[in-house]
């Protein structure tokens, strides 16, 4: 097992797959400007509604007979050539995906789960990086507090909208899905 120590100062996307395939599974790591960052651990009502909201698209996509994969935690998503994320859950369309793939293409989908320690970057740095990638259509910020999900669309003509949305569906076009916040919200832990 490779070290944090055993690094370049920065490493490039490829640097960092190959030693993040090294590394035990906890604790997970995201790469940030090239720096492994290590992810905290997660607190119950986080862990609920990551789950709920995996569930919840798993079951409007299979509903909607779409060709796309609903990933838990874990799968990377590329940002730039020194930044890949791990979202809370992605939705990936159109290619097909291999056992041993750590990497989720063409994401549509990204969800993250606000939580103390992070939800600064998620709305504000991974905001700005999950909308670099082309294939991105819904960043999906779930606050399992408030019970609300701040949803941000790029439109056809690649105007990114927000929306604040509680006890509702939400609509997610591209793939073609309808998700209820109630499903999503109903465990979650005050």
């Amino acid at each position: 097992m490779s070290s944090l120590a055993d690094k370049p100062a920065k490493m490039s996307i490829d640097e960092y797959l190959l030693w993040a395939a090294e590394q035990p599974e906890m604790p997970r790591h995201e790469l940030v400007d090239g720096i492994p960052v290590a992810m905290s651990p997660e607190r119950a009502r986080h862990a609920i509604t990551k789950g709920e909201i995996f569930v919840a698209l798993r079951s409007a996509v299979k509903k909607a007979g779409l060709d796309c994969t609903v990933f838990p935690d874990g799968m990377t998503v590329l940002i730039d050539s020194h930044t890949a994320y791990e979202p809370d859950v992605v939705v990936t369309c159109g290619q097909e995906i291999k056992g041993d793939d750590i990497v989720a293409p063409n994401p549509v989908i990204v969800v993250e789960v606000l939580s103390p320690s992070t939800g600064y970057v998620d709305l504000g740095t991974k905001l700005a990086g999950y909308f670099q990638i082309d294939s991105v259509r819904h960043y999906l910020i779930l606050d399992p507090v408030k019970k609300v999900v701040t949803h941000h669309e790029r439109g056809a003509d690649g105007v990114i909208t927000t929306h604040i949305v509680q006890d509702r569906n939400i609509s997610l076009t591209p793939p073609g899905i309808d998700v209820e916040l109630i499903e999503i919200f109903a465990t979650a832990t005050g």
